[in-house]
């Protein structure tokens, strides 16, 4: 038996966690503006670039995805070790940096290196942060916490696309500028140059906030890799249902986020103002109710007794999304589709603040930011790296139709759809034997 340790939070007043989880939602907010801004930017970026809906996909995902996702296994084990709030400056800079120097691409393939570059430093945040938070709350307050950390995912995208929408229409009407330096730059360049500076200047709040003694089962050292390995194994189970489960889901949400804009420009006639201020304020108010909703629900179930409330809330969000994702992708009328998408913004979004404190609530704390990364791994290259991908892959070699991208947006989100309600409810039983497991290395 080990010698129990202190409750997470112990050591800190309520004002003061709730103080950094909100530095931690703001950093969240600046990485979604800067992955998102480019899914209102399509038209002059083809257009600029010379390329169609599938490159301009990768663009989107699998660019930032692949390093994102590689980079997240080291930097989670770091987290596991090493100070979360350096590890989370840091990240901030470079992919701060990098969005900049998407501003200085010419052609295709520099964008496309400089975008996995924003997705590299992004890969230290998330670890570290639910890392951060799960020592700062107790597991009884634990998933209310992360939820709010991140409502920046709804936040962020939310101001991409509302004051996103603002500022290329403006600075498309100004045309193109001489810059200092720089020479001539197209208006979708400028974006990239004010994102990637307004990003280097909030990397200074973290000087603001503490690293977080470390609590729980298991504080002690590294842990090593064969170690992790087996523990994963123990319960993959649970490891494979959780993770790809919630990366279906992601699946759909990045996968129709990345083409809502579009979706409403060609096949309903908005211009990206139009779209900027509706997706916007949805995404913001309904994503953001959304998922503290679900941390919420997922509290009060684990207060009623139910360890598996993470589980049940994505499963729940996974059914009630369906219906409604099929009015606002399939919907003739403009008005229509826009009032299916608040609904749906909702359901979609209640998962993801109670998918990863499931991961902190079933692992040892040595193993959280590995566990995370992995986590993260399998979300962002199956949501991210191929959601986006997928549904212009339909559009250019399905239908061969750019105003089918609702239907492709159909077809591509059912099925992934269907994969998770079938993973998600079959998980819910190896999930309370993990909990159960790791409770029991704590006492």
């Amino acid at each position: 038996m080990q010698a129990s340790t202190p409750e997470a939070g112990a050591a800190y007043s309520a004002k003061y966690a709730w103080f950094v989880v909100a530095i931690l939602m703001m950093a969240y907010v600046f990485s979604f503006v800067d992955r998102q801004i480019l899914n209102l930017m399509v038209g002059p970026i083809r257009k600029d670039l010379g390329i169609s809906d599938t490159e301009m996909s990768l663009l989107m995902g699998f660019s930032f995805a692949i390093f994102y996702t590689i980079m997240g296994i080291p930097l989670g084990r770091m987290a596991d070790s090493k100070s979360r709030r350096g590890l989370v400056t840091v990240g901030i800079i470079v992919w701060s940096v990098m969005t900049a120097l998407c501003g200085l691409a010419k052609h295709y393939w520099q964008l496309f290196i400089f975008r996995i570059g924003v997705g590299v430093g992004e890969a230290a945040l998330s670890p570290a942060a639910y890392s951060m938070i799960a020592d700062y709350f107790p597991p009884s307050k634990r998933a209310t916490a992360i939820s709010v950390y991140s409502m920046g995912i709804y936040i962020g995208s939310g101001i991409a696309f509302l004051l996103g929408g603002l500022i290329v229409e403006f600075v498309t009407a100004q045309g193109a500028v001489t810059l200092p330096v720089l020479g001539e730059t197209r208006p979708w360049q400028v974006v990239f140059y004010v994102l990637g500076a307004s990003g280097l200047l909030f990397s200074f709040a973290f000087l603001l906030i503490k690293e977080p003694k470390r609590s729980g089962a298991g504080t002690a050292a590294v842990v090593p890799i064969k170690e992790v390995v087996a523990y994963l194994k123990l319960n993959r189970r649970t490891v494979l249902s959780h993770n790809i489960g919630f990366a279906m889901i992601a699946f759909c949400s990045y996968g129709t986020a990345a083409w809502i804009p579009t979706y409403f420009v060609r096949v309903h006639g908005w211009s990206i103002g139009q779209v900027g201020l509706v997706f916007g304020l949805i995404v913001m108010i309904f994503g953001s109710l959304g998922i503290v909703t679900g941390g919420r629900l997922s509290d009060r179930w684990t207060a009623q007794g139910r360890s598996d409330a993470p589980m049940r809330v994505g499963l729940v969000a996974a059914i009630c999304v369906i219906p409604f994702g099929a009015g606002y992708m399939l919907s003739p009328s403009s008005l229509v589709a826009g009032l299916f998408l608040v609904p749906a913004t909702f359901f979609i979004s209640m998962p993801f603040g109670v998918a990863p404190t499931a991961i902190q609530d079933i692992m040892p704390n040595r193993l959280r930011g590995q566990a995370s990364a992995l986590y993260l791994f399998i979300v962002n290259m199956i949501g991210l790296g191929i959601g986006p991908t997928a549904v212009a892959v339909v559009t250019d070699f399905v239908f061969h139709d750019d105003n089918m991208v609702g239907w492709s947006m159909f077809l591509v989100s059912g099925v992934a759809g269907v994969v998770a309600i079938t993973l998600l409810a079959t998980g819910m039983k190896p999930y309370r034997e993990s909990l159960a497991r790791v409770r029991e290395q704590a006492t």
